[in-house]
């Protein structure tokens, strides 16, 4: 028997070395990308001495001798920390996904090649070439910086791109070039000034229910909320719904699937930027104070990287892109600035009619023009590549085909002012160095798309706000909600309101600005800026909070701003609870859910159960008021849009009586707002049974310790 226990001894000896070598496997697959953050390290290409300095949140500092040693340093950072994020962001902005991530990746990279991300990218090199070689200069250091760390680590790159050459084929990791740059300042203009989604659902809305149905459940922005930059009476023209078309037979069916909005920045339900800024007037220091609170969509690691620059005439700390030279919030020796979306609205959906006898060709005020065609091969990891044929019109690309069986040919093109070569790393590089109102002002003046609202403080006492970005001036002034149609050319574009007429304040008398994607402007002013802004819901609470402390002891201080941002007030609970008070049920559950909104103060903090129950309630609520009415589909499609829900239920909460109320499907019986309540009360409670059982807190991991039952 000896000889079976040295087998099974041998074999015990063997499953531990293998088991050990697998960890040591592991453990250098994970450690070996990690950035080295003491000692020095040689690298070709510098003038001269860089000092990379980490503080303890593992922020890093640098300082260099030149600004092209100082954003090769960056790219050389950003590398080291962030490379498998910027390997898969330089795909998404070229239309590469396929090319790692295989046949899952397809149908974006077909969109976006359609689009053109990558030739608009171009653009802007080639436009900087003739016109500013200066900043092809820092972005040929930054670049320089990035292949040097993928010169240095070989295959180390990253446990992503380690893992995920187990599962895919392996794909050449290639130089960056400033090309890589640009094309995620387009991502960044999709994500964040696109609107044709919006006109795409409002078509689909407008054909099963009618114009008139959708201006009721599409209003504008209210009256009662603020406006940043209120403009005096000039009269302005209105801009104008547009025109009514058969819908039905427009092919809406896109070439390849738009990424989803937000999918970069955060963009959707619930998502949205905040910034203010607080003259020293009303400061306990005497200094202004600047706010910046930008929502980006959740990612890990996150969209943004705090980072430090130092050289001879640049001194800048904030938040950076990685992939991207310079900071894009932050503050310097003289000022400090924060943005939030604008959102205007830059992207127009052209409806074009294409020739019957041939398809290479599209009317344009009763001539036939030629269509420009041009081929796409997407590569795709593990799978044939993939060849499309772009179509474009003067309008831009066609991101529909012709279906068969329609009564007309009609597809739609887009047009976007990110067609024009940006300017928006010229205006980053100036505004880091800018050091006071008039560098700041001018700096943003190359800041095109996509728009911003900035707002400014500098050690002068200065407050202001600054718009900026193309937006588009209409020959014919419309909503810009739904697509109009490319064939009689009543609707082209013919120019950008200029920049120095882009809604402005500087030291504005009430000593603060606010800014939280809620409309800049009022129907007063003279060009068309959007139709959907935020509903003002977060720019009327972080106002009404700024006077409350001034009406107090008078200051607003940097405590006081810490609050404010924590601040989670629900200007929708405010509206709805109070529907609440005097109704009672002789079910018990909804009695008990009743009770727990007496006394709440209309916070959804992650600890607090009558936030829970609000928040389940108002998913419930909003299908139980439009569904009747507008049936199961278009409520689908209209439950998506956040801003234009609150607009919508804050006036319904005035109409208690309101024809939407009622359930058109019981015949024998008019509902109030009291009915509805009590019903979706109901649902909400069977919801958290269902989902959490008797005893509930919030969805986000909190814990109550209070029975709902």
């Amino acid at each position: 028997m000896k000889w079976l226990w040295r087998i099974l001894i041998a074999l015990l000896v063997l499953v531990v070395l293998a088991t050990g070598s697998a960890a040591l496997y592991v453990r250098n697959l994970i450690t070996a990308p990690f950035p080295q953050t003491e000692g020095t390290i040689e690298l070709t290409g510098l003038e001269g001495e860089v000092i990379i300095k980490r503080d303890e949140f593992g922020i890093p500092h640098i300082y260099a001798q030149s600004e092209a040693d100082l954003y090769f340093a960056q790219g050389f950072v950003h590398a080291q920390d962030r490379f498998w994020q910027m390997e898969f962001w330089r795909h998404i902005g070229q239309g590469r996904t396929a090319e790692i991530v295989g046949e899952p990746g397809i149908s974006s990279d077909e969109f976006i090649r359609t689009v053109g991300w990558h030739r608009i990218g171009q653009n802007t090199i080639d436009f900087y070439e003739e016109t500013a070689p200066e900043f092809i200069a820092v972005l040929e250091a930054y670049s320089a910086g990035v292949n040097a760390y993928i010169g240095q680590q070989g295959g180390n790159l990253s446990v992503n791109y380690s893992i995920l050459q187990l599962a895919n084929e392996p794909w050449e990791i290639e130089p960056w070039t400033p090309l890589n740059t640009i094309t995620w300042g387009v991502v960044m203009a999709h994500d964040l000034s696109g609107n044709f989604d919006e006109e795409l659902l409002i078509m689909e809305l407008t054909e099963l229910l009618g114009e008139e149905v959708v201006a009721e459940i599409w209003p504008p922005y209210p009256a009662n909320r603020p406006v940043i930059v209120p403009t005096a009476a000039n009269g302005a023209t209105l801009p104008q719904p547009a025109p009514a078309l058969a819908w039905s037979n427009v092919n809406t069916q896109l070439v390849g699937e738009a990424p989803e909005f937000g999918f970069a920045f955060g963009r959707g339900m619930g998502i949205g930027s905040n910034n203010w800024v607080i003259a020293g007037e009303h400061t306990p220091s005497g200094s202004p104070l600047l706010a910046d609170d930008p929502h980006l969509g959740i990612q890990m690691p996150s969209i943004w990287y705090e980072v430090g620059l130092h050289a001879p005439g640049l001194d800048v700390v904030g938040f950076s892109f990685a992939g991207v030279p310079g900071v894009i919030v932050g503050h310097n020796g003289h000022i400090a600035w924060g943005v939030t979306n604008l959102g205007p609205d830059v992207q127009d959906l052209f409806i074009e009619k294409i020739n019957p006898a041939n398809p290479n060709q599209y009317e344009f005020q009763g001539e036939w023009w030629d269509i420009t065609t041009r081929q796409e091969v997407i590569q795709v990891n593990g799978g044939e590549p993939v060849e499309i044929t772009v179509r474009e019109t003067h309008h831009g690309p066609i991101l529909s085909d012709i279906e068969e069986g329609l009564p007309e040919d009609l597809v739609l093109a887009l047009q976007w002012t990110a067609f024009q070569p940006s300017r928006v790393l010229q205006s980053v590089v100036l505004l880091n160095k800018a050091e006071n109102y008039e560098q700041f002002h001018q700096a943003l003046g190359f800041w095109d798309v996509p728009g911003q609202n900035f707002v400014y403080a500098d050690t002068e006492g200065n407050i202001a706000y600054q718009s900026t970005g193309l937006v588009p001036i209409r020959q014919t002034a419309h909503d810009g909600i739904l697509p109009v149609p490319g064939w009689t050319g009543e609707y082209e574009w013919t120019g950008f309101v200029p920049y120095e007429e882009m809604p402005t304040r500087l030291n504005p008398p009430e000593g603060y600005i606010v800014t939280a994607n809620h409309a800049v402007v009022d129907d007063s002013f003279p060009y068309f800026m959007n139709r959907s802004w935020a509903n003002g819901d977060r720019g009327q609470r972080i106002t009404d909070m700024i006077e409350a402390e001034l009406a107090g002891d008078g200051t607003v201080s940097a405590e006081d701003i810490g609050r404010i941002q924590m601040d989670s007030y629900a200007y929708r609970a405010a509206s709805y609870v109070p529907l609440l008070a005097g109704l009672s049920s002789g079910d018990a559950e909804v009695q008990a859910a009743l009770d727990q909104f007496v006394g709440w103060d209309y916070q959804l903090r992650r600890e607090s159960v009558p936030a829970a129950l609000f928040e389940i309630w108002m998913m419930h609520l909003l299908p139980a008021i439009v569904a009747d009415e507008l049936g199961e589909e278009a409520a689908d499609l209209y439950v998506s849009n956040g801003d234009v829900q609150s607009i919508f239920l804050h006036t319904l909460a005035t109409q208690p009586n309101g024809a939407w109320w009622d359930d058109v499907t019981t015949a024998d019986k008019t509902e109030t707002s009291n009915d509805i309540i009590l019903l979706t009360l109901r649902q909400t409670v069977d919801w958290f049974k269902e989902n959490q059982g008797a005893r509930w807190g919030i969805g986000h991991g909190g814990a109550s310790t209070r029975p709902l039952l």
